[in-house]
């Protein structure tokens, strides 16, 4: 396929929607179960919205903020989405949600991680992966991060293609606890790439 001629740009309150979105295509249903369990807070709003909402927050781990997108023809194409994990984190009192445990288990204290990266199915296989990746180092090194760290479904073949392809490597693993909303079974794995 052609190069894909795509503009690069931090994203904006206005994204919002569009990164839950990319978001949840990124989560392989992991958003569509934690935005689900968030509409009591959130009266008559859909997932997708409950979504946009907490991504247009700031002064949060989950913000637009810590965003990059994609657009081609004003239109947003993919999104990066990253952030550094403490070394140290504060023990939570609150029960672990059993679905959720995997994922907040997986995790490389002190890298910078790249919480979720995802592309229209339209838009794979042009570059755009890999730039978002160069990005994503740019971020790290900038920051002072040596190694970056992302979870990654097994079953995502194209996906962990690409990591492997930018010398991410497998770190961990845990089960995926089945449920209806999430597409995957098997299990997720946690990988790094030192910067």
């Amino acid at each position: 396929m052609a190069d894909l001629l795509a503009r690069f740009r931090a994203a904006s309150k206005r994204d919002c929607y569009g990164l839950a979105c990319l978001f949840r295509i990124a989560s392989g249903g992991v958003a569509d179960y934690m935005w689900s369990s968030l509409a009591p807070k959130y009266p008559g709003l859909t997932p997708l919205d409950i979504g946009a909402r907490r991504f247009a927050r700031e002064g949060r781990k989950f913000s637009y903020k810590n965003c990059v997108v994609a657009e081609q023809e004003r239109a947003v194409i993919s999104m990066l989405f990253t952030f550094p994990i403490e070394e140290e984190q504060e023990a939570d009192d609150d029960p672990a949600d059993p679905i959720l445990k995997p994922y907040e288990e997986l995790e490389i204290p002190g890298s910078f991680y790249i919480c979720a990266l995802a592309l229209l199915p339209g838009f794979r296989g042009r570059g755009v992966g890999t730039k978002m990746l160069s990005i994503a180092r740019e971020q790290a090194h900038a920051r002072g991060f040596d190694t970056l760290s992302l979870l990654v479904f097994e079953q995502n073949e194209g996906a962990l293609r690409l990591y492997e392809r930018n010398g991410f490597e497998v770190a961990g693993r845990a089960p995926v606890v089945p449920h209806e909303l999430i597409d995957h079974t098997g299990d997720v794995l946690l990988m790094a790439s030192e910067n």
